[in-house]
C-alpha cells in the first residue's frame, strides 16, 4: 500500500474534525459524563458484601 494513501473514512473524520473543532471536547465530556464515575468505597464494599456466590452449574433448579 502507497505510504501516502488515505481512506475515505480518513478523509471524512480529518474534515469532519476541521468543520468541527469542539468534537472532541465533547466527546470527553461525555465519556466524564458516562465513565469516569468516582466510586465511594463504602457503597463499593457494601455491593461486594450483598454479593450471593454463585453455583457451580447455573441451570440448575433447587
Amino acid at each position: 500500500m502507497a505510504k501516502n494513501f488515505e481512506s475515505e473514512i480518513t478523509k471524512f473524520l480529518k474534515e469532519y474534525k476541521k468543520t468541527n473543532p469542539d468534537v472532541e471536547a465533547r466527546q470527553r465530556e461525555g465519556r466524564g459524563r458516562l465513565w469516569d464515575k468516582h466510586l465511594d468505597p463504602e457503597v463499593y464494599e457494601g455491593f461486594r458484601a450483598a454479593r450471593v456466590p454463585q453455583d457451580p452449574y447455573v441451570y440448575y433448579q433447587k
